[in-house]
């Protein structure tokens, strides 16, 4: 199932209007551009098959709250990700076939492909998750981030 923007906020909301501009990021070929107007979480590399299906490796994303994302352009699409165990969905590109955003069912925070982010971001890499799904090409790296953390970790908001 396919729809259009719906559950980000798009830039004539009033919230918007004074918000701090954060960062900015766009898909390939541009249709779909957005700006972040508040913090940014630093980026968590997930193993899950649904990403490596969805990117060809593991998915990279930072994240906003709902909130304080803006959405210009008309190409963006939402599908359901059907075997997620958070109801999510993903969204993309129509143009040009991006990858962008992920949102789980009834959150209040967007996942945000952390390579459409134009740089300097100032983001870290915060977490390994879905360890478990890591394909056998999959080597994770010993690179002393935490690995399936639980909910006591909380990555950085800058």
């Amino acid at each position: 199932m396919c729809s259009e923007t719906g559950g980000i906020r798009r830039f004539y909301d009033p919230h918007m209007e004074d918000a701090q501009l954060r960062a900015t990021g766009r898909c390939l070929c541009g249709a779909v551009t957005f700006e972040v107007r508040g913090l940014l979480r630093d980026v968590v590399l997930c193993h899950c098959v649904e990403c490596r299906r969805w990117s060809g490796t593991y998915g990279a994303f930072a994240a906003a709250a709902n909130d304080d994302l803006v959405v210009y352009g008309d190409a963006l699409r939402w599908i359901e990700s059907p075997a997620s165990n958070r109801h999510a969905r993903r969204a993309f590109c129509s143009e040009c076939g991006s990858s962008l955003f992920w949102q789980a069912a009834d959150a209040e925070r967007t996942g945000i492909a952390a390579g459409t982010l134009d740089p300097p971001t100032g983001l870290q890499r915060a977490a390994h998750i879905y360890t478990h799904d890591a394909p056998d090409w999959d080597a994770l790296p010993e690179d002393g981030l935490p690995r399936d953390p639980d909910s006591s970790h909380v990555p950085r908001w800058t």
